[in-house]
């Protein structure tokens, strides 16, 4: 009797097990199709990123490789202020995750003073800044006592006068090695121009009453300006590369690491090549 009823059991467990390997079956009589593990289910997590940036052509890159990126799971905010000069704030109060609107020059002559403590994770492009003039057709014409306007910030003052250098017009003197120099670091100056120190962004409006000013490509974009029309302007070995800035430590944070590898990518340097010719200049 005990044998018999261990092989009755033996035969019920057979029969459940080959109906579960068949699989169950739907209300139509068809088998369902078996349900996939959660975490297989689950989409991948999107990672929100906030990256300051001028507007021109910072702005424009960025939202370029957008695409690109929320494909790989980074959602990127664009964040542009009407200051860019608040751009390392934001970044140092962690309002921002990074930055793009900067040189190295820049960076390093306002990174000591203010205590940043940032690093550079990508060199992206250099905008080779231009001489540029609403009544001169020619660097020739320029006249003795012209006045120039030169921006006012420390690195872009130095990178004006290197160029008004390079072109014949002035001599610095020697030793100048921090990128800083000021109109009082002129050592010969024939023609005796007289030089307009004014805040970088506000130079465009002020052609109409200069002989000329030297201004950053960025502003000249932005004031729908024709780059084109500079009487002369930097080459492109420039070492002014506008960079991409985070707060040391996080230049290893996959998102950054993805955000550096769409902003150096082939199709950018092609969008960039493209859309700005002589004015902005792929530094990858």
């Amino acid at each position: 009797m005990a044998r018999k009823g261990s092989l009755w059991i033996a035969a019920v467990i057979m029969a459940t097990g080959i109906l579960a390997g068949c699989g169950s079956q739907n209300g139509n009589g068809e088998a369902a199709a078996p349900q996939a593990s959660s975490a297989a289910s689950e989409a991948p997590k999107e990672v929100t990123i906030k990256v300051g940036a001028s507007a021109v052509p910072h702005a424009e890159i960025l939202e370029f490789i957008k695409p690109k990126l929320k494909e790989e799971g980074v959602n990127l905010e664009v964040v542009t202020l009407d200051d860019d000069g608040q751009l390392n704030p934001a970044l140092q109060e962690k309002q921002i995750d990074a930055n793009y609107f900067q040189h190295v020059p820049y960076l390093d002559s306002i990174k000591v003073e203010k205590g940043y403590d940032f690093t550079v994770t990508a060199k992206v492009h250099v905008e080779p800044i231009g001489f540029y003039s609403e009544k001169l057709k020619s660097k020739d014409e320029i006249p003795h006592g012209a006045k120039i306007g030169i921006p006012n910030n420390p690195s872009n003052e130095y990178r004006a006068l290197v160029l008004l250098q390079q072109q014949g017009l002035i001599k610095l003197k020697d030793g100048l090695t921090t990128y800083e120099a000021t109109p009082k670091d002129i050592v010969d100056n024939p023609h005796n121009l007289e030089f307009v120190e004014a805040d970088a962004a506000t130079l465009p409006r002020s052609l109409p009453d200069l002989d000329g000013a030297i201004i950053n490509t960025n502003l000249v974009l932005e004031a729908k300006i024709d780059p084109k029309t500079a009487l002369f302007r930097e080459d492109a070995n420039s070492p002014y590369a506008n960079i991409v800035v985070v707060r040391k430590g996080d230049e290893n944070r996959e998102e950054i690491k993805k955000l550096d590898e769409a902003l150096t990518s082939p199709e950018v340097k092609k969008f960039i090549e493209d859309k700005y010719g002589v004015a902005v200049v792929p530094a990858f």
